[in-house]
């Protein structure tokens, strides 16, 4: 089989072994399973077969990242250098070793890295055992009136902990974020004294998994055991009525990482995501 017949161009509603691969990948790749569900045919996606026609390595591309799952050394995709000369790439996300693959393709294109960050990513089946708690602030979900919040919130996250070096903070796509965020996933809040100062919320789900980000609280409130108590407390939500948990955190972020061993979160692999 020559490289040409080992790439394959797929679709969700063609390729029944699409959702197979995903499925048993899915603790290493909840966001490009979200991708696939939430975004279906809008997204492309390449399939590469070994001699025995099984899917052995995956690649989607949807606004303007790419997500390369189980690429091993495989030769490079031939299509890729006709795809690249199309569409603009901002970011590659996935397994650090799939996502060194396709650094050093971008990089024979001439693509400049503006940077790589390095996390663990990190899992959780089952339901976490609660984290003493006395007093503190109340953990809610969130209400109407909470929107001007979590966007204050959602922007001091993304400045701390989103963007790239370089980049500019947008506030219409922050705030449009939000909005979705608030329609589409589930979050939970903690208020003191009548103010938001934290909030978690899962950023994707895949056929049997909730991918957790947006962990923020406020610099002042910090050194309490609150991001604690709000994992914990959003995680049994979540495993109580059967989803597992995934989330990637930097590895340079010790005190996340602290949070997260402490509720039963296990590292599974080495994550990495490129921005370009």
């Amino acid at each position: 089989m020559d490289n040409l017949r080992r790439w394959k161009r797929m679709r969700r509603e063609k390729d029944p072994g699409l959702e197979a691969f995903l499925r048993d990948h899915e603790p290493y790749c909840v966001s490009a399973c979200g991708r696939l569900l939430r975004e279906g045919g809008r997204n492309h996606i390449w399939g590469r077969y070994n001699d025995a026609g099984t899917i052995e390595a995956l690649l989607m591309h949807s606004r303007r990242s790419l997500f390369p799952v189980s690429w091993g050394t495989g030769p490079k995709p031939e299509f890729l250098d006709r795809f690249l000369n199309r569409y603009s790439i901002h970011a590659v996300q996935g397994l650090a070793a799939d996502v060194a693959v396709l650094d050093r393709i971008l990089a024979g294109k001439g693509l400049p890295l503006a940077e790589g960050i390095d996390y663990d990513l990190m899992a959780l089946d089952g339901v976490p055992a609660a984290p003493e708690r006395t007093g503190g602030p109340v953990l809610r979900g969130p209400a109407a009136g909470d929107m001007d919040s979590l966007y204050e919130l959602q922007a001091a996250y993304e400045k701390e902990e989103v963007l790239p070096k370089g980049a500019e903070f947008n506030p219409a796509a922050c705030r449009r974020s939000v909005e979705r965020i608030a329609a589409e996933e589930e979050i939970l809040v903690a208020e003191l004294g009548g103010r938001l100062i934290g909030k978690i919320n899962t950023n994707a789900r895949s056929f049997t998994r909730y991918q957790i980000g947006g962990v923020y609280v406020l610099p002042e409130f910090r050194g309490r055991g609150i991001a604690t108590s709000m994992a914990a407390a959003f995680a049994r939500e979540l495993c109580s009525k059967g989803w597992g948990l995934s989330l990637f955190v930097k590895k340079s972020n010790i005190p996340a990482r602290t949070v997260y061993d402490r509720i039963g979160f296990k590292t599974i692999a080495d994550f990495r995501i490129s921005y370009y």
